[in-house]
C-alpha cells in the first residue's frame, strides 16, 4: 500500500521539491542540482512512472488518489496528501489536475544509441520556449518520428511545462542532446540521414518535395525568433519551406513542426 502522509503545513520541508513552480530560473537550478523533474496531472504522472522513472515523492489532492492508486501502491515513494488550497500555497499556482510527482532524472543516452534503428528524427536548434519544445515532442510522437535531438541551448524537455504540453511524449520518444553543435548536421549526414532544414532560404523547396523519397530523415527546426543559424542552414543537405498564402511568411515553430512532421510521415 502507498505510504500516505497527510500534511497540514505548506512550509513542511518534505515538500521542498514542489515549491515555487512559477520561478523558471529557480526551478532549473533546483532540478539540476538535485537531479529531479516534476510531472503534473494524472495521465502524465502515470506515463512517467510507467516509462521507468523512479519517483522521489508524490503530492496529491485527496480526490485524485483513487485514479492513481495502482501507481502509488506499486512504489515505495511517500505520498504527501494536502487540500488543494494548500497545494496552491506550496506550488504558487492552482494545480487544477491535483496530482504532482517528483521523479529522478536518468543519464542521457549517447547519440549512437538514440539513432539506432531510427528512420525519422527531429533536430532542434535553440528552441528556448518550454511550451514549444513540448509541442514539438508531441507532434513528433503523434506522427511517427523515432527520436528527438537537441542542440545544447534548447529548453529542457523534462521541465514541467514541456512535459505537460507534450502530454508525456518525452517519456516515450528517445532523445538526447547533441555533443557537437558546429558539426551536428554533417555528422548526421555521415550517419546516413538526409538533413532537411525548415527555413525561408532562397533555395528552399516545398516540404513535400524536400522529403520525397528520403529513407532516413533528420528534420531540422530553428529557434522561435530568427530561425536556424547560418551554420546549420548552410550545412543541411536540403532546405525546405511550408508553402503559405500570400502575405504570410511563417508559422509558429510548434505549428510548423506539426505540418512538417505530417508531410514527412507521408513521404
Amino acid at each position: 500500500m502507498a505510504d500516505l502522509v497527510e500534511v497540514a503545513d505548506p512550509e513542511d520541508p518534505r515538500l521542498a521539491d514542489y515549491r515555487d513552480l512559477r520561478d523558471v530560473e529557480l526551478r532549473k537550478h533546483l532540478e539540476a542540482e538535485h537531479g529531479l523533474f516534476l510531472a503534473e496531472g494524472e495521465k502524465v504522472v502515470r506515463r512517467a512512472v510507467e516509462a521507468g522513472y523512479e519517483a522521489r515523492s508524490f503530492l496529491m489532492a485527496p480526490r485524485w488518489l483513487d485514479g492513481l492508486a495502482d501507481v502509488l501502491d506499486a512504489g515505495a515513494a511517500p505520498v504527501y496528501v494536502l487540500p488543494e488550497a494548500l497545494i496552491e500555497e506550496v506550488t504558487g499556482f492552482h494545480v487544477h489536475r491535483g496530482a504532482l510527482a517528483s521523479l529522478r532524472r536518468r543519464p542521457l543516452p549517447d547519440l549512437t544509441a538514440v539513432l539506432e534503428g531510427a528512420r525519422s528524427v527531429l533536430v532542434l536548434e535553440d528552441l528556448v520556449d518550454h511550451t514549444n519544445v513540448g509541442a514539438v515532442f508531441r507532434s513528433g510522437a503523434a506522427l511517427g518520428f523515432d527520436a528527438v535531438l537537441l542542440a545544447p541551448r534548447c529548453a529542457d524537455p523534462l521541465y514541467r511545462r514541456s512535459i505537460k504540453v507534450g502530454m508525456g511524449a518525452v517519456f516515450s520518444t528517445p532523445w538526447t542532446r547533441l555533443p557537437d553543435w558546429y558539426d551536428a548536421l554533417p555528422d548526421l549526414s555521415r550517419r546516413g540521414f538526409t538533413t532537411v532544414a525548415l527555413t525561408l532560404g532562397p533555395d528552399s523547396v516545398p516540404i513535400e518535395e524536400a522529403v520525397a523519397g528520403v529513407d532516413r530523415l533528420a528534420l531540422v527546426l530553428g529557434s522561435e525568433g530568427h530561425g536556424l543559424s547560418a551554420r546549420w542552414e548552410a550545412s543541411a543537405d536540403r532546405r525546405a519551406v511550408i508553402p503559405m498564402a500570400a502575405g504570410i511568411d511563417s508559422l509558429n515553430v510548434a505549428a510548423a513542426s506539426a505540418v512538417a512532421c505530417y508531410a514527412a510521415a507521408r513521404r
